[in-house]
């Protein structure tokens, strides 16, 4: 592909392809680069990222039982439920009462954390990836744990960043110090805690020992999606605290608003600059009112969400206590979240075994090819995996 073509196939703004350039990226990338905004044609590419669809679809949309995705139960929280249906006669109107600020307003109240370092977004995969585009380069790679969520590591591949990725402690914590030895020269350094997939948390001191010992100028992105499963301690004081840490939240799992695409970035004005400037502001500022309504009226239910955590936490201990008397081997969880160990049996086969039954379960990661991912469900979805179970599972 020449220079000229590939003038064509990008609308990142000037300013946005100085900084790429100057970052080791050649002009041939920056179609590449383009495609993770969608503002590029991916079709005069060769491949295609795995999220360049929007996401992978539910293999198995009938099943009866639905504990493959981390979704959570049940849909949004009742405030944020009547909060949308007022919206919607609002909706008439780009911004009827300044939504956008009011969100930030309630997140500013929950985190303790100033307004001009929260930036609201549809849901946190695209934070993500833009963060990767925004603070890694090929000379500037990124470093991951594994297991973990992939997202990032995909996209770095796809942007031919380099691309380190470290297993997880023997308590399965992201090992802070192997990972900046993996990489002293990251751009960024990606922890998942509560981890995807195995729901374990990463301690606090841990992170601040990374931060304090990382490369000048690079970047420490928190993706805390699971937190509010967990109750354990928040990263967003550590985004109000120093200028190279980026905080990811998501309405997507204990708010159960997965469809409504809502999430947030916590970090340094500076850094929300960075990442917005690939498509001028557009996918913070144009977020669907309802899905803004709902988000904001959800933050402040306190009483609501410890409910619905310890509804999750009911159903997950019958079904480890079905597990542990089957003999299995289960990862420690401090969330809605269980890693199977089948011994011997791919996780695909186990897989395979559950959908006889209808019941969608989870999927493995390379490194650990007998282990499945459990989504804990509602406590009949729960009921419903342990009978599928005694049925499918012989040791």
């Amino acid at each position: 592909m020449n220079d000229a073509n590939v003038e064509t196939l990008t609308s990142l703004p000037e300013e946005a392809q100085d900084d790429l350039l100057t970052r080791g990226y050649q002009r041939r990338d920056l179609a590449r680069l383009a495609a993770v905004f969608g503002v590029g044609s991916l079709a005069a590419m060769r491949g295609a990222p795995a999220w360049a669809s929007g996401g992978v679809p539910d293999p198995a949309p009938s099943a009866k039982t639905r504990i493959g995705a981390n979704e959570c139960w049940t849909g949004p929280l009742m405030p944020g439920q009547l909060a949308a249906t007022r919206m919607i006669a609002s909706s008439n109107r780009y911004s009827p009462r300044d939504e956008r600020g009011d969100f930030i307003k309630a997140v500013t109240a929950v985190e303790g954390i100033p307004a001009d370092h929260v930036a609201p977004w549809p849901g946190s995969s695209d934070p993500l990836s833009r963060a990767v585009v925004s603070f890694c380069s090929p000379e500037r790679g990124l470093v991951t744990a594994d297991p973990t969520f992939e997202l990032a590591g995909r996209t770095a591949e796809w942007l031919g960043a380099p691309v380190a990725r470290v297993p997880l402690t023997p308590d399965f914590r992201h090992d802070v110090r192997a990972m900046l030895a993996a990489n002293p020269k990251a751009g960024m350094y990606y922890i998942c805690t509560p981890n995807n997939p195995t729901g374990t948390i990463t301690p606090i001191a841990d992170i601040e020992w990374l931060i304090a010992n990382k490369p000048d100028g690079a970047v420490v992105l928190i993706d805390e999606a699971y937190i509010h499963f967990a109750g354990a301690p928040v990263a967003s004081s550590l985004a109000a605290r120093h200028k190279d840490v980026v905080v990811l939240r998501t309405f997507s799992k204990i708010f159960g608003m997965a469809g409504m695409r809502m999430g947030f970035v916590m970090t340094n004005p500076a850094n929300i600059a960075k990442m917005m400037r690939y498509d001028g502001g557009m996918q913070s500022g144009a977020l669907p009112l309802p899905s803004l309504a709902c988000a904001t009226a959800s933050l402040t239910a306190a009483r609501l969400i410890a409910a619905r955590k310890a509804e999750m936490e009911a159903a997950r201990g019958m079904t480890l206590d079905h597990l542990k008397a089957r003999g299995l081997r289960v990862v420690p969880t401090a969330v809605n979240m269980v890693m199977i160990d089948w011994k011997s049996k791919p996780a695909k086969e186990m897989q395979a075994a559950f959908r006889t039954q209808s019941v969608e379960i989870g999927r493995s990661w390379p490194i650990w090819p007998t282990v499945s991912r459990i989504t804990i469900g509602s406590m009949a979805d729960m009921k419903a995996f342990c009978t599928a179970l005694d049925k499918v599972w012989t040791a």
